[in-house]
């Protein structure tokens, strides 16, 4: 199914700026939020398609790709939004702060006074085969974990934070500059409403500790590189009492020794000898899965390719797999025996006695070339 243009779906020009996406995508979150429409699937189809679009077009780099590749080029950046509180989550910085406008609207995360937490970054390696079967892989990284000391709260226990006199425990302060006032996060507090005075010697008041953690996850059958596969809730803490952020896992697929992928077809060089390719034959060729046989007719030509379907990638969605496309190529041999150099010759001979037509006309073109050479 073809994908809307990103710029038709958020209303702008290619030539927008940054602010006019911004500005334009605000109104659209307003006028599909599901609170606004309850029921009405559409709208929230609208919804997750407008966030999708800002995703990609907030994004300097992801941007540039898009204009110069379309939807290829980003591989679904916005495809991981699957409801509106990650939404929220990923833009309310845009709507005015810690209190997104979602909250302040429609008692939505901001309302709950909760942060979510950051998103973690894992880069996984695999090889072709790995990709191929799908395997369960183990990741290790660094996570923060809710202090046990101060059970999160960051002061020393015993102790209590106190109200920020700068917004009034409000977590929000009010900028005005003439005519406009902007809500924005406190700056002293951060949000939260609260000065921790006495901070853990744990955590020293963050109310979190580094630890290391391992997860397995399970990749699925016929990823590709770049792919990413998410770990939902297992980023880092939110605040507050905000969920937890996501972590990705990257996919990076090893080069192979011996098949090159395109999309979900694999491509297999694979070298004949002349006589084989002269005579017919019948060869084994590897695929991920075992051997298989192919047939080369009589008169095979170089780079001649044999399809062989289903033995290419299978589709990380369920599709149908691809083909393995093999590529034959005539092997010369760089030194050959004295039996083997009687034989070339003894065809090299018969060559020149029983020339087929088409090359028989090819050397008389020739020879009439140096005889008008010669003449001249």
């Amino acid at each position: 199914m073809t994908k809307q243009c990103y710029y038709e779906v958020l209303r702008v020009t290619r030539d927008a700026s940054g602010k006019e996406i911004s500005r334009s995508y605000r109104k659209l979150a307003v006028q599909f939020h599901p609170d606004s429409n309850p029921g009405d699937e559409d709208a929230n189809q609208q919804f997750k398609l407008a966030a999708e679009a800002y995703e990609v077009l907030s994004d300097p780099e992801k941007r540039a790709r898009y204009d110069r590749y379309g939807h290829a080029g980003v591989d679904g950046a916005g495809s991981h939004f699957g409801s509106a509180e990650d939404i929220f989550a990923a833009f309310g910085e845009i709507f005015g702060g810690g209190s997104s406008m979602f909250g302040d609207f429609f008692g939505g995360q901001g309302g709950r006074g909760g942060r979510r937490g950051a998103d973690i970054r894992v880069d996984v390696k695999l090889t072709l085969e790995e990709a191929a079967h799908g395997v369960t892989k183990t990741v290790t990284f660094q996570r923060n974990s809710i202090c046990e000391t101060c059970d999160g709260k960051g002061s020393q226990p015993g102790t209590q934070p106190e109200m920020c006199q700068q917004c009034d425990g409000r977590g929000q302060v009010i900028q005005s500059a003439g005519i406009l006032r902007v809500q924005t996060t406190c700056p002293v507090c951060r949000g939260s409403g609260q000065i921790i005075v006495h901070p853990c010697e744990d955590c020293g008041g963050s109310g979190s500790i580094s630890r290391t953690v391992d997860l397995e996850v399970s990749i699925p059958a016929g990823v590709d590189d770049g792919m990413r596969v998410r770990l939902t809730n297992e980023g880092e803490p939110g605040n507050a009492g905000g969920r937890p952020g996501d972590c990705y896992c990257f996919i990076h697929v090893r080069a192979h020794k011996l098949f090159h992928r395109d999309g979900q077809n694999l491509i297999l060089q694979m070298p004949i000898t002349y006589t084989q390719a002269a005579l017919g034959c019948e060869i084994e060729v590897p695929t991920l899965s075992g051997a298989e046989n192919i047939t080369v007719p009589r008169g095979t030509q170089s780079g001649a390719v044999f399809k062989i379907a289903g033995k290419g990638m299978p589709h990380p969605q369920g599709g149908r797999p691809g083909s393995l496309m093999v590529q034959t190529f005539i092997e010369t041999p760089k030194k050959i025996s004295t039996e083997q150099e009687q034989v070339l010759r003894q065809l090299a001979d018969l060559e020149q006695i029983e020339v087929l037509p088409e090359r028989k006309n090819f050397l008389d073109r020739i020879k009439e070339y140096f005889a008008v050479s010669e003449e001249s």
